[in-house]
């Protein structure tokens, strides 16, 4: 049986959307479950423990975007590999691509434990929330292992066009997740480091699923010899990898920025930012999803030259990315209170987040295209280019908070988001 998907032949939109639909239900899955975990993280501990965990958000970007940046471009050229008909090219990018996220995992564990403290304080973290956001923090960071076990297998399965297993790998670890946290937190009353040690074992779990599915396809099946020292390829992983983790930590750093501004305004505005953060990851999953198809099916197509099919692939993700903007776009104009009420109580939380979820759902369109153009550009080797994109949304977002926040107060954050966008 052939567990691999040839994204080279057939019809571009039945490949895509087929390729496409069980990655969204992967990642719904991952944010409905990232906002169940808030609503019964804000409902069980409280805003301010709602808020010790999101303000760690930015900061997770960082350092768990940059190894997602990584194993990312990583798949992009097993993708490509795929897609020339080179298996033994395949077989070695994968099993380099786990020697340097090996490297990675290590190096990123150690960073994240020992810059943790300084850099929340550096953020302006409120004294009432920073012993929970370490807690949580160092929890998250030590088993920093699962989740880019978990990145990595995934983005190889997709590379060569699975992505049910991935899908399935979700299902699984997010319903042991918000087991884990209602047990952990309603039963054994554990505060943050119970939301934390969950989200770990789960990111365990998803990854051993991956594994397993990847030792049943014989094209991944790596030998002794794969892992061999190989310089070129080393540096063609790297090349591509790491411009892509870069552009992630540098949205990261912008992210933060704002974040340290909004901290400095009181928990108020902390919790009202993380639960808009939380909603904001949710309403762009389609367009999101739509740019991790593009890629993989760029990259497969860049790799057997079919060009044109490239151009027909790009212009199917930007209908999608039009329709999301229709529906969702929409929802979050017309919905944003219930929305904001459904995983805050503070009357004053609760209308922060309104106005910010009105104001970026008129401009979320800007954000679906970015999705696809970054991605596809990507796909076809340009690892420079989204990185440059990355650097002007930091240029435009740290201004824009600066500038803004004393005088339209938290509107600023949403606002500071659409210009980044442009």
């Amino acid at each position: 049986m052939d567990h691999t998907n040839d994204l080279t032949n057939g019809k571009v939109s039945g490949k895509l959307l087929g390729f496409f639909f069980p990655m969204l239900l992967t990642n719904l899955l991952q944010q409905i479950y990232s906002v169940a975990d808030t609503a019964i993280v804000g409902r069980g501990l409280g805003d301010n423990a709602l808020g010790a965990v999101g303000n760690l958000s930015s900061l997770s970007l960082l350092i768990i975007g940059f190894s997602m940046g990584v194993t990312g471009g990583f798949a992009v050229i097993i993708a490509q590999n795929f897609g020339s008909g080179d298996m033994t090219a395949v077989r070695k990018s994968v099993a380099l691509s786990v020697k340097l996220s090996a490297i990675l995992t290590v190096i990123l564990t150690a960073a994240g434990c020992l810059l943790l403290k300084p850099i929340l304080l550096l953020m302006r973290t409120d004294q009432i929330i920073l012993e929970d956001s370490l807690i949580y923090g160092y929890i998250i960071f030590g088993g920093l292992a699962a989740t880019i076990a978990y990145n990595l297998l995934s983005g190889v399965l997709r590379s060569v066009g699975d992505s049910k297993t991935p899908f399935l790998a979700i299902i699984i670890s997010s319903a042991v997740n918000i087991a884990l946290d209602y047990i952990l937190i309603f039963l054994f009353h554990t505060g943050v480091e119970g939301v934390a040690a969950a989200t770990v074992i789960s990111q365990a779990i998803s990854a051993f699923i991956c594994y397993l599915k990847m030792k049943q396809i014989p094209q991944l099946e790596i030998r002794k010899d794969d892992f061999e020292s190989d310089t070129a390829m080393s540096l063609l992983l790297l090349k591509n990898g790491i411009p892509m983790a870069c552009m992630n930590s540098i949205t990261a750093v912008g992210c933060m920025v704002v974040q340290g501004y909004v901290n400095d305004c009181g928990v108020a505005y902390t919790s009202a930012y993380s639960v808009c953060s939380k909603y904001l990851n949710l309403f762009m999953l389609p367009s999101l999803t739509a740019g991790f198809a593009v890629s993989s099916f760029v990259s497969q197509n860049f790799g057997a030259g079919k060009t044109e099919r490239i151009r027909q692939g790009v212009r199917v993700c930007i209908n999608i990315a039009l329709v999301s903007y229709l529906c969702l776009g929409s929802a979050m104009i017309l919905l944003s209170k219930q929305l904001a009420d459904f995983m805050l109580d503070e009357s004053e939380t609760i209308a922060l987040s309104a106005e910010y979820l009105r104001i970026c759902g008129t401009g979320l369109i800007l954000l679906n295209l970015l999705f696809i153009y970054r991605n596809a550009t990507q796909g076809m080797g340009y690892p420079l280019i989204p990185m440059l994109s990355g650097i002007a949304e930091m240029a435009l977002r740290i201004p824009a908070i600066i500038f803004l926040l004393p005088h339209i107060g938290f509107r600023a954050t949403a606002y500071a988001e659409i210009i980044a966008w442009i």
